[in-house]
């Protein structure tokens, strides 16, 4: 079973357990996406072809990683005019794991990792009692002793 997918302005073959990497989606690694631009599904021999998407179909993944591509150097120069540019450009890239295909327009359940986590984000930025608000230092340090100047 394989689907073709659109997203980013560009077609995917896609099976299940397929990693693949695409342009820039947001979320942490271990959130669902839910792809429904499904162009075209194959199954069992037999072959759906939408106009332009098959409906009722949606492809689960999740993000693996967000990364950065390879540094893609652009170099102009114009001879004999002592000009010269060099440029570079990282393109940023979401790498997701395809999960499994969705038919009948069942939606996949959407976690993310954020809200998966054990310990509330307010807990973690609790300080002492002997603190300061403004600089996250402790009021009680020894302060250096200025009465005895070297006179």
């Amino acid at each position: 079973m394989f689907a073709v997918i659109k997203t980013g302005g560009k077609q995917y073959r896609v099976a299940a357990e397929d990693q693949i990497t695409i342009m820039s989606l947001p979320g942490a690694p271990g959130d669902v996406l839910a792809f429904e631009d499904v162009l075209s599904l194959f199954a069992d021999g037999a072959m759906q072809i939408g106009t332009p998407f098959v409906s009722g179909v949606t492809i689960a993944g999740e993000i693996v990683q967000q990364k950065r591509s390879p540094k893609s150097i652009s170099f102009k120069k114009r001879r004999r005019k002592n000009s010269k540019r060099k440029r570079g450009h990282r393109q940023e890239l979401t790498v997701v794991r395809i999960t499994q295909f969705l038919t009948g327009g069942a939606k996949p359940v959407l976690h993310s990792a954020a809200h998966m986590s054990t310990a509330p984000a307010a807990l973690s930025l609790s300080r002492g009692t002997n603190s300061s608000p403004v600089s996250g230092r402790s009021s009680l340090r020894a302060k250096p002793d200025r009465s005895q100047s070297g006179e």
